[in-house]
C-alpha cells in the first residue's frame, strides 16, 4: 500500500510543484518590487528593512492559477503601532489597494502577481510581537533551518497543502476554521512527512476529546504542562501546537473540530483507498449532484473580500439555516466562498416536514392565552399550557418570498446587499 501511495505523492509532485521558469519569474517580480520599495523607503527617511516572507520564501509554493507574494515591510520600534499602516501606505503611493484587517496592509498587481504588502515590527525577541504579523519574519528562518537540514521537507509540505486545499480545509479564516501555511509546514516538519502526518490524524479519538500536543520547542515538561500553562482560549482546537518560536502561542488555535473531523475522514479515505481524485479539489455543488431539486441561494456581502466577507456570508448561511428549519427537514446542506468573485452560495436538499406541536403561553398567563387563541382557532391544553398543532404546507419559493419580505431589516443588518434564489 505504502508503494502506491509513494507513487500517487511522486505524479502529484509532478502536477502540483510550480515549474523552475515560474519560480524564477515570481523570484524575479518580487526582488525587482523589492529593490524598488527599499529606494522609496529610504528617499523618505523611514527606517524599515524589506524581506520577502510567505510560502515563497519556504520554497513550499504550490502550483496554482493566480500566484501571490507576502512582503514584510519591518518598521523600527520607534515608530507608532497606529500609524506605520499609513506609512506605508504613503511610501507605496496610489497604484495599491488597501486591505483592513487587525493592521492594514496593501495589495497591488504585477504580471498577474498579487503583491500583498505587510506592515510589521522590527523585534528582536518574539515576546515583543504587537501583532502576530510581527513574528512572520522568526517563522520564515524556523522553517528555512528545518528545510535546509531536510530538503525533502519542501516537497512534502506542498504535498500536505495541495491535499488540505484539495478537502476544503486550508485556511486560518473564520469561514473555514482550518490548517494555516505555517501549521501545516510545522506538522509535516515535526512527523517528517506527510504520510507520517495523516497516519497520525486517523489515530486520534474523536470521541473522547483527544487532541493531539505538539512541542517541538522542547518549552514545557510535558502535555499536562501545555495544557495547565497556556492560555485556556488557546487550547480548544483538536490539535495544539506550541509555536516553535513563541511558547505563548498555539498556531493551529483556528482549527475547528468540524474542520479537523472532516480532514480526518480524508485521510483516513485516503489510506484506506489511495488516489489521485484526494488532491483534486471539488465544486460543494458536486456533493449535490445525485440529488433532486436541489435549491441553491446565492449572496453577496459589502463586506470587504476574502476573510471578513466570507464570515459575514458563513454567519448569515447559519441565519437562514436556523429560519429554514422551521418550515422544513433540511436532508443536506452546503456552504461556498469564492473569494476571488465575493460571493456565496448556499444548497439545500429539502423534506417537506410532518405536523409541529408548539408549545403556547401557561393558562396562568390570561393576556397571552387570549392572544394565541386568537391566532390559533385550534388550540389546545395540556398540563397547564396552550399547544397547537402547526401544519408546513408552504414551497420553497413561497418561503423564499416570506423570508425576504419578513428578515428585510435582519439581512441589512448582516450586510447582505443582494441575495438571489438561482
Amino acid at each position: 500500500m505504502d508503494k502506491k501511495i509513494g507513487k500517487i505523492f511522486k505524479e502529484q509532485i509532478q502536477l502540483i510543484k510550480p515549474s523552475q521558469d515560474t519560480l524564477n519569474k515570481i523570484k524575479k517580480i518580487s526582488k525587482e518590487f523589492c529593490e524598488d520599495l527599499k529606494k522609496r523607503l529610504k528617499k523618505q527617511r523611514v527606517e524599515a528593512e524589506v524581506f520577502v516572507g510567505g510560502s515563497l520564501a519556504k520554497e513550499t509554493l504550490v502550483k496554482k492559477d493566480h500566484y501571490d507574494v507576502d512582503i514584510f515591510v519591518r518598521f523600527d520600534k520607534k515608530y507608532d503601532d497606529s500609524k506605520i499602516s499609513s506609512m506605508l501606505g504613503r511610501v507605496l503611493g496610489k497604484n495599491v489597494r488597501k486591505v483592513y484587517g487587525s493592521r492594514n496592509y496593501y495589495q497591488l498587481n504585477k504580471e498577474d502577481i498579487l503583491i500583498e504588502i505587510v506592515p510589521v515590527f522590527k523585534i528582536k525577541k518574539p515576546e515583543e510581537a504587537v501583532n502576530v504579523t510581527d513574528l512572520s519574519y522568526f517563522h520564515v528562518n524556523y522553517l528555512l533551518k528545518k528545510i535546509n537540514k531536510n530538503k525533502k521537507l519542501s516537497d512534502e509540505i506542498i504535498l500536505a497543502k495541495a491535499f488540505a486545499h484539495a478537502q476544503d480545509v486550508y485556511g486560518a479564516e473564520s469561514y473555514i476554521h482550518g490548517f494555516s501555511g505555517y501549521a501545516l509546514e510545522l506538522l509535516v516538519c515535526y512527523y517528517g512527512s506527510f504520510l507520517k502526518f495523516i497516519k497520525e490524524i486517523v489515530n486520534v479519538k474523536t470521541k473522547k476529546d483527544d487532541k493531539i500536543i505538539i512541542d517541538s520547542g522542547r518549552f514545557f515538561k510535558d502535555r499536562q504542562e501545555v495544557l495547565r500553562e497556556m492560555n485556556k482560549s488557546k487550547l480548544s482546537s483538536p490539535i495544539v501546537i506550541v509555536d516553535p518560536t513563541f511558547k505563548e502561542r498555539n498556531a493551529l488555535s483556528s482549527l475547528s473540530k468540524e474542520t479537523f473531523f472532516k480532514f480526518q475522514n480524508a485521510c483516513r479515505g485516503f489510506l484506506k483507498n489511495p488516489s489521485s481524485e484526494f488532491f483534486i479539489k471539488k465544486n460543494v455543488f458536486e456533493d449535490f449532484r445525485k440529488f433532486k431539486n436541489v435549491k441553491a441561494i446565492e449572496i453577496k456581502t459589502n463586506r470587504q473580500a476574502g476573510d471578513i466577507a466570507g464570515t459575514k456570508s458563513k454567519k448569515f448561511f447559519g441565519f437562514f439555516i436556523y429560519k429554514l428549519k422551521k418550515e422544513f427537514d433540511i436532508r443536506k446542506s452546503g456552504f461556498d466562498y469564492d473569494d476571488e468573485k465575493n460571493v456565496a452560495r448556499f444548497y439545500f436538499v429539502l423534506d417537506s416536514k410532518g405536523e409541529d406541536i408548539v408549545k403556547g403561553p401557561p393558562i396562568a398567563n390570561v393576556h397571552n392565552l387570549t392572544k394565541f387563541k386568537k391566532v390559533h382557532a385550534k388550540a389546545f391544553i395540556k398540563k397547564d399550557f396552550a399547544y397547537v398543532k402547526v401544519k408546513h404546507l408552504m414551497s420553497f419559493e413561497q418561503w423564499f418570498k416570506e423570508f425576504l419580505k419578513n428578515e428585510k431589516k435582519v439581512i441589512e443588518g448582516m450586510g447582505v446587499k443582494e441575495i438571489v434564489k438561482k
